[in-house]
């Protein structure tokens, strides 16, 4: 039925055998290290990337807390807002203050990474600002915001895009929640004096470095927003 080809027996022995065997013996030794070769060089390339990104964490919270120290404090805010006032007042023209205070998470505990959050948060709220806008650091998590010209309405209105820009800088982690409060002249303060002595009140723990500010309790109270931020309609 078959052909007589198919039934003989083929014995592979001689030269030819040996040579197949032992080629095969080589492309199996060459796989194998090709395979362990390659594992070696991902693991080499991934240990490179890793050590890249903690550079990168580490410049980012560098530049954040650069950025925090390079901030004018509280002297130069009293300046300025003595200015202001006196042209707000000459000019019969709205000034706004906005204070801004952020309460790191507790989940923060490595070193840099809470200077790294408020970072992020001051290079957020410089952004939504116009040109003629002045950002001052208070206290470590405290800021002011000055908004010339700006009514009291005006001043929700950019409260609300801060806390907007705020609860995405805050991130899926919540690394931090903030609050944000208004005060306007001639809506909610009457003078310079009044608007300075309500957002010392907003840090009274460093209230008794200035005899010369006296705690009083802003009219308004602070809008905390957390992980269920919703902006307010006013």
């Amino acid at each position: 039925m078959y052909p007589t080809i198919y039934s003989e027996q083929v014995k592979l022995t001689g030269f030819p055998a040996r040579a197949i065997f032992f080629g095969f013996c080589a492309l199996s030794a060459l796989l194998m290290g090709y395979l362990v070769d390659r594992q070696v060089v991902v693991r080499h390339l991934r240990a490179e990337l890793q050590s890249e990104k903690r550079q990168v964490a580490q410049i980012r919270q560098e530049a954040s807390a650069d950025l925090l120290t390079s901030l004018p404090g509280p002297n130069i805010f009293r300046d300025r807002l003595a200015m202001e006032h006196r042209r707000a007042s000459h000019t019969q023209q709205p000034l706004s203050l906005l204070a801004v205070e952020l309460k790191p998470s507790r989940d923060l505990t490595e070193p840099g990474e809470i200077e790294a959050a408020f970072g992020d948060a001051a290079k957020t709220l410089m952004r939504k600002l116009r040109g003629e806008d002045s950002i001052f650091l208070f206290a470590p998590g405290v800021f002011g915001i000055l908004l010339p010209a700006v009514n009291a309405r005006g001043a929700y209105s950019v409260r609300d895009r801060l806390m907007e820009g705020l609860h995405d800088a805050s991130g899926a982690s919540y690394r931090f929640s903030f609050g944000v409060s208004v005060f306007n002249f001639p809506e909610h303060v009457a003078t310079a004096r009044e608007m300075e002595e309500s957002v010392q009140s907003l840090f009274p723990c460093n209230a008794s470095k200035d005899s010369s500010l006296e705690r009083v309790t802003p009219s308004l109270g602070i809008q905390w927003r957390t992980s269920t931020w919703q902006p307010s309609l006013r």
